[in-house]
């Protein structure tokens, strides 16, 4: 029954479909820096992002940062494509009704936009979701998969889900996986462990879309924490930086990119590449199939995303500083790849 509907579903696209030419689709994650609403829910600490919480975060400013993340969102892109990403993932994010307002501002708003999202345990109540074109993203399921962690006392620590979406982008099946892994509280070193668990988890559901389909397209995105040569993406995912390697491999493009000098925070007055999206070995190897293939990935840090001037010039645009909210988009640059397929 699966694959029938999943036939059906090919074939009615197809009616629609137009002969011209490589078909270039843009993957992007961009961490939104809190974006909470005005609201105080009971069941989780967000009482700092109100009227009378500590950032006396109003609703003028919350429909600001709404507008600001819409206008770097739909430029994220390449050679001039103003139209935003085909997909993006996305992560602090509080509930699915702060995607919507976000879906809703001007220049997302004429695109036909739609949210994949599941609640997540973390205490902050910040989520990961996926935002996609569902003109040209047709999800078929998604589902959330808890990243376990206890501390030295036996106490639960709750962090954010992994949300694996699965579906069809231009009659091609597509798995991604949206992370956003334990931070570096407590130090690097000692919360390290914590980010092996996320990058086992993953991997744990890699390996149960290839026990159903040999050969699966699967993106992995999100803010790791973590940058793209550390051991939890190295040692804990097997991410590897060669083009050349079987289609159980994951392709890290971030890697080069790093090894480049490129960055999309400030950490601790430390530059790092923690946001990142890795791809499955067949994006890449161009004998396994004449699908989508990699053609490039990038930080997208145009002048306006950073600070102009000051002790933090040239950091990143942040929406909260000082206490307050500071009126910039995020204290993360956005990266996106690529992908073409003739």
């Amino acid at each position: 029954m699966k694959w029938f509907l999943l036939s059906l579903i090919l074939f009615s696209l197809s009616l629609f479909s137009q002969d011209s030419g490589p078909i270039r689709r843009i993957v992007a994650f961009y961490n939104l820096e809190n974006l909470f609403d005005t609201i105080d829910h009971p069941d989780t600490y967000d009482e700092d992002y109100t009227p009378s919480g500590k950032l006396n975060y109003t609703s003028n400013d919350y429909w600001r940062k709404l507008r600001g993340l819409s206008s770097v969102i739909t430029d994220i892109g390449w050679r001039g494509d103003s139209s935003g990403p085909h997909i993006l993932g996305v992560s602090e994010v509080e509930n699915r009704q702060v995607l919507e307002d976000l879906i809703s501002q001007p220049g997302l708003d004429s695109l036909p936009f739609a949210i994949a999202h599941m609640d997540s345990p973390d205490l902050r109540g910040i989520d990961v979701a996926l935002i996609y074109r569902e003109d040209l993203f047709f999800p078929l399921s998604y589902e959330a998969f808890e990243v376990p962690l206890w501390d030295e006392s036996g106490q639960r620590i709750y962090t954010r889900d992994v949300l694996w979406v699965y579906g069809i982008m231009d009659f091609e099946e597509i798995h991604l996986l949206v992370n956003h892994w334990p931070s570096r509280r407590g130090g690097a070193s000692r919360s390290s462990p914590k980010r092996m668990k996320a990058a086992y988890v993953n991997k744990k559901i890699v390996h149960r879309i290839r026990s159903e389909n040999p050969n699966p397209k699967i993106l992995i995105m999100g803010d790791f924490n973590d940058d793209p040569t550390d051991k939890s993406l190295v040692q804990g995912l097997g991410c590897q930086s060669g083009k050349r390697l079987d289609s159980s491999g994951i392709f890290s493009p971030m890697i080069s990119l790093y090894k480049r000098g490129y960055n999309t925070l400030v950490y601790r007055d430390q530059i790092h590449l923690f946001d990142q999206i890795l791809l499955s070995g067949n994006f890449v190897d161009s004998d396994t199939d004449d699908g989508f293939k990699f053609a490039g990935a990038f930080v997208y840090n145009p002048p306006r995303l950073h600070v102009r001037e000051g002790k933090y010039e040239g950091y990143p645009n942040r929406s909260f500083q000082n206490g307050k909210f500071a009126g910039g988009f995020s204290d993360h640059f956005p990266v996106f790849v690529e992908l073409i397929k003739d």
